[in-house]
Formats: structure tokens, sequence, C-alpha cells
């Protein structure tokens, strides 16, 4: 049963409302969000959906098609520490808009994600859906802007997952056909047109098979190496700094890094060398995408990946092998690991009249190296999709 049947076999009512959450892609911006970077970002046409109706009582009752055990609070006694499941996501939404709104109405609510966990930001997706949904009830509206940072300060504060606001952002803002192109520092962003003497393209997505768990991998580790950087060459040019908290690669020149980048520990250099080439690579697809020129814009994605690899230092042997499959397969334009890089999926733009080869010769190809995950991985080929949005 979908999600919309199993609300009617559980409460025996149709909901009061449903919420689409897309997932996102971000083709360039790779792990420089939380450095006050700039990013592109696409939704697509896969995500977290959400039936729901009001409980007057207070009460939030949660079932995911993709989590076992249902989930129950109170929307006045939320549990300040998380519990560990998988609904700690939902709680520490449900504090953070508590922080700021008054909440008097809770809600029964089945969660479905479309696709497996793992790169596209799921975790996102799941925090906006379900905001949607308690502020309608609670009739609250919340700004775009508000809804990106309140969904971040969720898995932040609550959940203990550092992250930026590149997910949010793009599964809030996104518009179909239209790029993302957000910097982080400040929220000023504009979509840009596809323009029409683009070739056309569409999204695949390339599951790995093996699932990732951002608190477990080593996604906050490579933010502290970010912000060492920083700060070791903020000191090295006698810049005036702040705590480490507060320092961002964005806060010293380009100029800085280069003339002082070789006193820094290999590591630290590496992740700083990411993040300047990264930044340009962005500046650069913007006018690529602009141009209509989706060969050079593919070519920066690859780019992206490969330093995703070898400077930023994220991967797996799966998802490094897949992204090496894409690299050599006639009609991706650009390929790199989508998310955090550590287990999830690679994304791709690819030719849509090359998109059944692509997918039947990416999915032989890694099977053969890796035969243990048949059965396991998938392959979807999406298109780009507005952000959230009532059903």
């Amino acid at each position: 049963m979908n999600y919309l049947e199993t609300y009617e076999s559980l409460y025996h009512k149709l909901p009061d409302g449903e919420v689409f959450c897309p997932y996102r892609i971000s083709p360039l911006g790779a792990h420089i969000d939380h450095q006050y970077g700039k990013i592109h970002g696409l939704a697509i046409d896969k995500g977290i959906h959400i039936a729901y109706s009001a409980k007057k009582n207070g009460v939030i009752e949660l079932c995911s098609l993709n989590f076992p055990k249902r989930a129950q609070f109170h929307i006045r006694s939320i549990e300040q520490e998380k519990v560990g499941d998988w609904a700690d996501h939902l709680r520490g939404a449900t504090l953070m808009l508590s922080e700021k709104h008054t909440l008097s109405v809770g809600m029964s609510a089945v969660i479905e994600g479309e696709l497996p966990i793992g790169g596209l930001s799921s975790s996102a997706a799941v925090i906006i859906a379900f905001l949607v949904a308690l502020c309608r009830v609670n009739h609250i509206q919340l700004e775009p802007m508000e809804l990106i940072l309140m969904a971040k300060a969720a898995e932040n504060k609550y959940v203990g997952v550092n992250c930026g606001k590149l997910d949010q952002s793009c599964e809030v803002l996104c518009r179909e056909n239209r790029l993302l192109y957000l910097d982080t520092r400040d929220d000023q962003y504009r979509l840009i047109d596809t323009n029409p003497a683009m070739k056309p393209y569409k999204i695949g997505i390339f599951f790995s098979g093996l699932e990732r768990s951002l608190k477990n991998s080593k996604y906050n580790l490579r933010q502290d190496e970010c912000k060492a950087a920083a700060y070791a060459l903020m000191s090295y040019a006698g810049m005036d700094y702040d705590t480490f908290a507060n320092t961002r690669l964005r806060d010293v020149p380009l100029e800085v890094f280069e003339a002082y980048k070789d006193r820094l520990p290999e590591s630290f250099r590496k992740r700083a060398e990411h993040y300047y080439s990264e930044f340009q690579r962005v500046e650069e697809g913007t006018t690529a995408w602009e141009d209509g020129d989706i060969g050079r814009y593919g070519e920066l994605v690859f780019e992206s990946g490969w330093s995703s690899i070898h400077n930023y230092e994220c991967g797996c042997d799966e998802l490094i092998r897949l992204y090496e499959i894409l690299r050599e397969t006639d009609g991706v334009y650009g390929a790199r690991f989508s998310g955090a890089g550590f287990k999830g999926c690679c994304m791709a733009l690819i030719d849509p009249e090359k998109a059944e080869r692509i997918e039947r010769t990416v999915t032989d190809a890694y099977l053969r190296a890796f035969p243990g995950l048949s059965g396991k991985y998938e392959a979807h080929v999406c298109e780009s999709e507005d952000g959230v949005k009532l059903v």
C-alpha cells in the first residue's frame, strides 16, 4: 500500500491534506555551503509524501512506510534529547517550530519516501514536508527562508548533523526547469532559466546500494577541517578572526590561501583547495548554464566529482567506481556524488535520447564490479520539479 492507502487503512478516513517535498541534487557547490559558499540546485520529481489530518489533543502520530515502528509524541512535551529513532528529525522540527510559534494542534500522518535513502537529502525533505503540514493544521504561515532555517536548525541543534542550508534551500526554492543559484552567506538567490539553445537533459540517479548516515560518517569532521584551515590562514595573514565556531573559508580571500597554503597540514590544505576550486566552478557553471552550454557545465560537474574524491576525500570504493563508470559512459554530460558523498548515490545530467542505454551500461558495469549489491543497486531517470507544495 502507498501512503494514502495506508492512511485510510489506519484511520478509516481520507486525510485532511497532503504535502510533497522533492528530493534535490546540487550539480555544483559540493561540500561548500557550510563554509558559506555558493551553490547550484535542482529539485527532482521524486520525494517525500505526507498525508495528514489535524488532532485537536496536541498528539502527533507518525507512521513511515520506510521505517519500522510508529512514533508518537505531544507537541508540548518533546524530549529535549534525541530518542535515537527515525522520528528524531520530526521531534526536532516540532521543537524548533514551537520556539517561534504557539502550537495547539497535533496531527496524524503517514510518510512515504519514493527513493532509497542516501544522497538526495531525504532527511531535509521529510522535515520540510512535516513542517508544512504541522504549520497548516496550526494556521501558521512561514516565509520560505523561515522554513529553510527552521528545518536546518532541527538537524543542527536536535539531530546533531552540522549541515549547511543547501538541501533545505533547494527543496523550498527550486522551480521546474530553472537552476537555483544561491549564495549561502547572505541567502541571496536567483533562478536561472534554461537557455532555449541548451541540449535537452534529464537527471539520472544511481544508488550504490549502500545506505549512509551522516551521524556515523566523517561529515562533521570535514567541516571542522575546513574551519581549521580558515582559522590557520587568517592567523598566518594577521587577519582578525572570530571564534572557531564562527569561522568559515568564505572569510578568507583566495590570495591569502595561495600565500599561506603550504603552511597548512595536508588534510587542511586539501579541504581548502576543494572549497576555492568548487567556488570557481559554481561561477563558471553559472555562465555555462546561462549560455546553454551543457557540455561545459557537465565538464565542471565531473571536475567537482574528482575534487570531492581527491581533495575533500569523501566517497567509498563503490561510489568512486560508480562515478568512474558514469564518467566513461557516452551520453553522460556530467556526474558526481550526490549529498555528502559517504555511501549514498551519484547524480548525473544525461542525454534523454541515450537514457536507456546509459542506465543499462552503468548497471552492467557496476554490478560486474560489485555483484553482491545486485538487488540493492537502483537507477532512476528523473525530471526537474518545483519545491515543496501542498497537493
